[in-house]
């Protein structure tokens, strides 16, 4: 729980005080605005939270802390560029920076209440990654939380080339 609110908080920390306007701006060519890093990372939560709302049982519980730590740091990691898919890019779903982030912070809280509520079972929910294959759930709980830091760091960036 404390690693996803504390992952809440970077992600709302990077887009506090911003204006509107410098919050859909663009800090350069072919770079999402901050506006645009938090449509995304909202889609992607959504998303992920309902591959765990419809996760499979594995047939016996894993706790892997190492992984689940390896997760965490490498989805946050910005050193090495990832291509959104499609769906998951922003389209202009919210009309300014402070619905995004409300917007954001809707579906952190229930992923929240999902931990909180299913936290006995994590280890035998069984999920998909694109890009890191099978976990769990913790281990997708670690992919949530380090996806919103990786774009706080990049809602940072942003701020800093305007």
């Amino acid at each position: 729980m404390q690693i996803l609110e504390d992952s809440r908080q970077a992600f709302n920390d990077a887009a506090a005080g911003l204006s509107e306007a410098h919050g859909a701006a663009s800090p350069g060519e072919g770079r999402w605005s901050v506006l645009q890093c938090a449509e995304h990372v909202t889609i992607v939560e959504e998303r992920f939270l309902g591959f765990l709302e419809s996760a499979g049982r594995l047939d016996a519980p894993v706790i892997d802390t190492a992984k689940e730590a390896d997760l965490l740091r490498r989805v946050a990691d910005r050193s090495g560029k990832a291509e959104a898919p499609e769906m998951v890019r922003p389209s202009g779903r919210f009309s300014s920076l402070a619905e995004a982030v409300k917007g954001f912070n809707a579906v952190r809280s229930r992923t929240v209440a999902f931990a909180q509520n299913r936290s006995d079972e994590l280890p035998t929910l069984a999920c998909e990654h694109r890009r890191f294959g099978p976990m769990n759930g913790r281990e997708m709980l670690m992919v949530i939380a380090g996806h919103s830091r990786r774009h706080a760091e990049q809602m940072r960036e942003a701020r800093a080339a305007l």
